[in-house]
């Protein structure tokens, strides 16, 4: 494995890994979520200097071409706007190299962590992450992550770096959250991929259980997403147009009515941190067993002792959000195809789903 300096801890192209609150995040100019991985504060007496040149100085095991391909990629950014190789650094400028995942300040071990993947070429592979599988390492998950078994996977190819960020994962989905990801296994995947993303034209397709039924039970929801200002484990919904948060937009549609509950289809329109989880909890219908968003609670039905027994056990079946990433659709970036991938909903949902349909209230 190389050195992860030599790879500038790279370069990152697509969607955001799951962030804590240890994590220094920044919005950039397009709305994308990214990491902070170096700072710097130029002197007072900085004369001109080019930033390609400003940060090789600074980062010593880095070579200029690494650090051009980070300004390409989006990720220099000079007091909070990206900014090309060229420009010039001037007394007191604030330079960061900004990245979509959190810095890695260890070596990533690769450990056989089973993997189902779906489809795999030369150029990327699909995955069905199983509930409670971390996507990427970070603070108090430094092992056991999808990313340690990626590492794995890829021990033998000589040209796959795990921390190079230039490869790997495109986007994310939430630990407790289940379904399709899709992985770049060269630079020009992951770059192709990652416009992909950023610009709304890859299918995303989630199914989710939530209390109680939607009305109207079709229709799409639009609202600002950002950390909560009171719990900064929280997402929080703020008026769309507002300078709070960035523009999202998901589409749902009820597909099944459960008494308390129902079977929701969401369609995502952009892709924000907990973005379903949260729209769905702000229209008051969060998802089952969601215990940061208050579906972990009793918020439809009776209160028999009975009733409140059988939710208990539709919790222990699934003991996570009801939420799986079912459909994952992009374009090829070598062959120009479009792919299609469903995945099943998984046992623990699917079991709980047959509960409340032969529940008898």
């Amino acid at each position: 494995m190389t050195d992860s300096n030599d790879s500038i801890e790279n370069f990152a192209d697509g969607y955001t890994p799951d962030e804590t609150p240890e994590d220094i995040i920044i919005t950039d100019d397009s709305g994308r979520d990214l990491y902070e991985h170096f700072r710097f504060v130029a002197d007072k007496g900085q004369a001109l200097l080019r930033v390609d040149k400003f940060l090789t100085e600074r980062l010593q095991k880095s070579s200029r071409n690494r650090v051009q391909q980070a300004a390409q990629a989006g990720c220099i950014l000079v007091n909070g706007k990206a900014v090309k190789s060229n420009y010039r650094v001037k007394p007191l400028d604030v330079v960061q190299v900004v990245m979509d995942r959190p810095r890695y300040d260890f070596e990533i071990i690769a450990q056989d962590i089973p993997l189902d993947i779906v489809y795999e070429d030369n150029f990327l592979l699909v995955v069905n992450k199983p509930p409670g599988l971390v996507v990427h390492p970070g603070h108090g998950n430094y092992s056991g992550t999808l990313v340690n078994a990626l590492a794995w996977h890829f021990k033998d190819n000589p040209n796959y770096d795990v921390a190079d960020p230039r490869m790997g994962l495109v986007h994310r989905i939430d630990k407790d959250t289940s379904g399709l990801l899709v992985v770049a296994k060269t630079p020009d995947a992951k770059t192709h991929l990652g416009k992909q993303f950023f610009n709304k034209t890859t299918k995303r397709e989630y199914v989710a259980v939530v209390w109680g039924i939607p009305d109207p039970e079709s229709g799409t929801i639009t609202g600002n997403i950002a950390r909560d200002p009171k719990d900064r484990l929280r997402m929080a919904v703020f008026p769309a147009g507002s300078e709070t948060g960035k523009h999202a937009v998901t589409h749902y549609e009820v597909v099944e009515r459960l008494n308390y509950v129902s079977v929701v289809k969401c369609v995502l329109e952009t892709g924000r941190t907990h973005q379903i989880r949260v729209h769905m909890m702000h229209t008051g219908h969060p998802l089952l067993n969601d215990a940061r968003y208050g579906g972990d609670e009793i918020l439809r039905g009776t209160t028999a002792a009975k009733y409140r027994q059988f939710v208990h056990n539709c919790f222990e079946t699934c003991p996570r959000q009801a939420l799986h990433a079912r459909t994952l659709g992009f374009v090829h970036p070598r062959t120009g195809r479009e792919m299609f991938f469903t995945s099943p909903v998984p046992p623990d949902m699917t079991a709980m789903i047959d509960r409340w349909r032969k529940a008898a209230f």
